[in-house]
């Protein structure tokens, strides 16, 4: 029966903390858990995953799953597109099912500068190679025919940001799968380990200090999205982060009759309905920074209200739950990625409210930096320095609404 169960186990139990190792990972989301599992391609094996709670509980499980790559930088284009290529193979190469859906993404336009902002979009993403196309109303209307697009609206729509390859996964099985994955490759996966401290000498941070011991490190990765300031600081390593809650919700499961993202800026307010018939609803970020995950009245009545706009038969939908995350929003809106002054410490943060999408490609580019030394081609715009040098990657035009 032991031997039973332990099979039936999808990663091994939490062990005990060796004295060192080669790479320490603080943060057990989809970044870290991707990292981990991209390092086994470098032979890198000696790897600990700490959290301070279980796998996937922060940014990761708590997201509204949606893929896309039609940003607004060739920068941010580019590398989201790599990380989505990377997301349509991934559930094949764990042999795990992802539940990977292709629906295409609609960003809908509201007015003229809103219809201008998507052809600029649209551009950027066919020179990248993205397939990315600025559509009327009627094809709109054809795309998604349950979505109501008359004239009396408070928001007519006047076309759209048609991006065939977006589409959802579901979170949950993208981080079982990449911590079965980074286990099956020898990396070890500590749970309830909260980091309280780490310990630099120099240019190099020599120990990673937690509530169960002090472990040496050879290389640390900060990949704890909403709390990375807070790491950053135990490592006298500043960023230009601001953390905001975000909240999204979910109806209760009716049947399909949406199978397109739907967004749209000027409403603030992203919908998708899930494979088993929910209605998964987001919002914008608000405004005030805080680390209080709860969630709020003018939150439900604002986008209740806009969605009902677009879908009115939702009317008497039950809402199952509600949530909020943490989101770190750096100035320009796009990721701070690798390098840090100090020489062994990397970051992956900034991510604002995109950092899900994007974990292949951060786990294979961090793999390779921790390698291999150098600073992957894809990820040299989003260094930290760029704060520094004013070679800012501005995304706040594609990241106008929090998905």
């Amino acid at each position: 029966m032991r031997d039973l169960l332990r099979r039936r186990r999808m990663w091994r139990r939490r062990p005990e903390l060796k004295r060192s190792y080669d790479v320490v990972i603080i943060g057990a989301g989809s970044h870290g858990l991707a990292t981990a599992y991209y390092l086994r391609r470098h032979g890198i094996t000696d790897v600990a995953i700490l959290d301070r709670s279980y796998i996937g509980s922060g940014a990761a499980g708590r997201n509204t799953t949606i893929l896309r790559s039609n940003y607004k930088t060739p920068e941010g284009a580019r590398f989201y597109d790599a990380s989505v290529r990377l997301y349509e193979g991934l559930g094949a190469e764990l042999d795990f099912n992802l539940l990977f859906s292709r629906r295409g993404h609609l960003t809908l336009a509201h007015s003229d500068r809103a219809l201008a902002v998507m052809a600029n979009r649209a551009e950027v993403n066919r020179l990248e190679g993205i397939d990315s196309r600025l559509i009327g109303p009627d094809r709109v209307a054809e795309l998604a025919p349950t979505m109501y697009v008359g004239p009396d609206t408070t928001y007519p729509i006047m076309g759209a940001l048609h991006h065939p390859p977006g589409g959802i996964i579901r979170h949950d099985a993208v981080v079982w799968g990449l911590a079965r994955g980074a286990d099956e490759g020898g990396a070890e996966i500590h749970p309830h380990t909260e980091v309280t401290g780490l310990r630099r000498e120099g240019d190099r941070i020599t120990a990673v200090e937690t509530g169960r011991g002090t472990v040496a490190a050879g290389t640390v990765l900060n990949c704890t999205a909403g709390w990375s300031t807070l790491l950053c600081d135990m490592a006298g390593v500043r960023l230009p982060i601001t953390t905001h809650i975000l909240q999204a919700c979910v109806t209760e499961p009716v049947k399909p009759f949406l199978d397109v993202v739907v967004v749209s800026s000027q409403m603030h307010v992203y919908i998708s309905q899930s494979d088993r018939g929910e209605f998964v609803m987001g919002s914008e970020i608000e405004p005030w920074t805080t680390y209080r995950m709860q969630n709020t009245l003018n939150f439900l009545q604002d986008l209740t209200r806009h969605t009902l706009e677009l879908f009115p038969q939702l009317e008497r939908a039950r809402l199952l739950r509600a949530w909020a995350g943490l989101c770190d929003i750096s100035p320009d809106y796009s990721p701070i990625l690798g390098r840090t002054e100090v020489e062994n410490f990397h970051v992956s943060a900034g991510w604002g409210t995109y950092g899900f999408k994007a974990a292949p490609i951060v786990g294979r580019t961090l793999a390779e930096l921790v390698a291999t030394g150098r600073t992957p081609e894809l990820i040299a715009p989003f260094a930290l320095e760029r704060f520094h040098t004013d070679e800012l990657v501005s995304e706040l035009a594609a990241a106008a609404v929090s998905h």
